[in-house]
């Protein structure tokens, strides 16, 4: 059985084709998708596309919350420039398209070969807006995986991939997909990488494998892409892909 996580798509439609033709070339049985699909690249509607293509689950992230509730960005992030970019996105998306986010789900859980679990979330079990890092002290994962217990549990949201063993139970996180990070930023402004991230849960006669992967981009087509764009911070992803 294997398991393919992909997290923080952020309208990048490139990277996400990008990483679905490795995924194709290795082989899964299933994909997840653990949020944050549209805001903030330049191609949202064809990401959501792709997505109901693959009719894959996928989890409610900070930045999916965002289209459907105008006020909440305001108690996660008071950059303007964030904000014009989340508000074009969402005058962007039909009504159509806000109901298909609006069917993400908050958390899912994934019966695999056995008795291993797969516990899926965006930041946290307890908030899509919570960091989860390789630093994060033991006792504080504690009281942010809220009780839960898995084999492996999975979220996203810092896009920074990660993977680390807690009492016995491996916590991944696939990177970004379409904005992965050069390292945690918490609140400053990121360095964007020209790849694309994913990860492979995989269980073998109950033995569980997890593998974290990157896939190359082409740093013009990310720039053209941007350049066509109106969204308000495609001058600024240029810049990042120059």
């Amino acid at each position: 059985m294997r398991v393919a996580l992909l997290s923080d798509l952020h309208g990048n439609e490139i990277a996400l084709d990008a990483v679905l033709v490795d995924i194709a070339r290795r082989g899964v049985d299933r994909i997840v998708c653990l949020g944050d699909t549209v805001a903030l690249g330049p191609r949202p509607r064809e990401v959501l596309a792709r997505l109901r293509e693959l009719r894959c689950p996928c989890i409610l992230g900070n930045h999916d919350a965002f289209m459907l509730d105008e006020q909440l960005i305001h108690s996660y992030n008071d950059a303007p420039i964030i904000g014009r970019a989340v508000e074009w996105c969402r005058n962007l998306l039909t009504d159509d398209e806000l109901a298909f986010i609006r069917s993400f789900l908050p958390t899912l859980e994934i019966e695999l070969e056995g008795d291993v679990r797969l516990f899926l979330f965006h930041g946290t079990p307890q908030s899509h807006m919570q960091d989860l890092l390789c630093t994060t002290p033991p006792g504080e994962l504690d009281a942010m995986l809220s009780g839960r217990a898995a084999s492996v549990m999975a979220g996203g949201h810092t896009h920074i991939q990660m993977l680390r063993q807690h009492k016995g139970t491996l916590i991944v996180n696939p990177g970004s997909v379409g904005m992965p990070f050069k390292e945690y930023v918490s609140g400053k402004a990121p360095i964007i990488l020209a790849h694309a991230e994913w990860a492979c849960v995989e269980v073998i006669r109950g033995h569980v494998n997890v593998t974290l992967h990157r896939v190359e981009l082409d740093r013009s087509a990310l720039r053209s892409a941007a350049q066509t764009s109106d969204n308000p911070i495609a001058v600024d992803l240029v810049a990042q892909y120059s």
